[in-house]
């Protein structure tokens, strides 16, 4: 049968492009869409071995940099797309790709990382942050995206099967579709992040620095423990007030590469993340080390990490996004000793051999639902 993938934007080799890599691998001789395609050759080889079929937008002023100025324009632009030609299309969506346009006889499933945040339960959390609240612009913003609500909302019909990548965004796709899905945890590179058992006299956070990422919640917590190192690797526009206020015990290492945050990653007492995340892949990173996490009780992190009350526990959660949560979070950490080999082995559930194996066989078993359905209509 014919496959079609469909992605909404290649520019860079973050989260759904590691998905749609591994996606890739099951299905080698399908096709690939996407709204725009920048990808830098550095990291082409990870997803594409093929030409990519793009749309308007590929062609418009600043569309390599300022793609998300279009968003207006992708509704219109995923659908002139066209995979009618295809048995199986397989859409890769966390805002606009599930409105590719499918017929009866074609079965269409969603990877959803998540329904459009900023279009729906985060809308005010996004608006504030991009300090479109109020104003004239802030109006034409919210007009727009309660646009985008509605065209959303009516694209899900479209789609004959959702896959989840955590049941905290099954919860959502309920909410928002008042559609079931099934749970597929994404790929994590684990075999990238060898186990370390040894650990040094210091923490970790990891990130990039944006607000939801509470970078600066953690360094004021560590503010508050002067006698507790924190190292604090990452980049972004709060990285200068975190600088201004950060103390003795707080050492700032801005960007590193790869190689630079897996050796402290190995070597941390823990890791700290502060942020609600849909999934998580930093966190089961870290466990892959061998390193305990001490993480925000919320959304993916409580699925991908097992607290104090479990057997083998892998983290310590705080239930508020609060110093006072975080700082209490490490005391209670230092009170107990976590297995770094339970941490390893927790994060191997994530392996991308074993999401390809699942995402394999649930594509196959949606075909054959659809062949006994279309079987049972067509019979006498």
């Amino acid at each position: 049968m014919r496959i079609a993938f469909v992605h909404e934007w290649l520019v860079t080799y973050a989260g759904s492009e590691r998905v749609l890599e591994q996606m890739l691998k099951c299905f080698p001789e399908a096709d690939l869409y996407c709204l725009i395609d920048f990808l830098p050759d550095a990291d082409r080889f990870h997803v594409l071995h093929k030409p990519v079929k793009t749309t308007f937008i590929q062609r418009l002023p600043f569309a390599r940099t300022r793609y998300r100025q279009y968003l207006s324009l992708m509704p219109l632009a995923i659908e002139q797309l066209d995979v009618s030609g295809y048995d199986i299309v397989i859409s890769s969506n966390h805002a606009v790709a599930k409105g590719i346009i499918t017929g009866p006889d074609q079965l269409h499933i969603c990877m959803c990382y998540s329904p459009m945040r900023y279009a729906w339960d985060l809308q005010h959390q996004y608006l504030s942050e991009s300090g479109l609240d109020s104003g004239t612009k802030g109006w034409i913003a919210k007009w727009m995206l309660h646009k985008l609500r509605l065209w959303d909302a009516r694209s899900e019909k479209g789609v004959d099967h959702f896959i989840a990548i955590s049941s905290f965004i099954g919860r959502r796709i309920r909410k928002v579709y008042g559609r079931k899905s099934t749970v597929i945890y994404p790929p994590v590179e684990v075999d990238a992040f060898a186990f370390r058992e040894q650990k040094e006299d210091f923490y970790l956070a990891a990130s990039r620095i944006v607000p939801y990422k509470k970078m600066d919640l953690i360094v004021e917590a560590f503010l508050a423990m002067p006698d507790k190192q924190l190292v604090v690797i990452g980049d972004g526009p709060g990285l200068s007030r975190i600088r201004a206020k950060a103390g003795h015990n707080i050492t700032l290492l801005g960007y590193q590469d790869f190689v630079v945050l897996r050796d402290y990653m190995q070597r941390a007492k823990a890791f700290v993340f502060a942020a609600e995340e849909d999934f998580g892949i930093a966190p089961v990173e870290a466990q892959a080390c061998g390193t305990p996490v001490i993480v925000y009780d919320k959304a993916g992190a409580t699925e991908t990490i097992r607290g104090l009350e479990c057997e083998r526990p892998t983290g310590v959660f705080f239930d508020e996004q609060t110093v006072d949560a975080i700082s209490d979070a490490v005391a209670r950490f230092e009170k107990i000793a976590i297995s770094p080999a339970d941490c390893r082995e927790n994060a191997m559930r994530f392996s991308p051999e074993r999401f390809r194996k699942e995402f394999h066989e649930y594509v196959l078993l949606c075909c054959r639902d659809r062949d006994l359905i279309i079987s049972a209509m067509n019979s006498p």
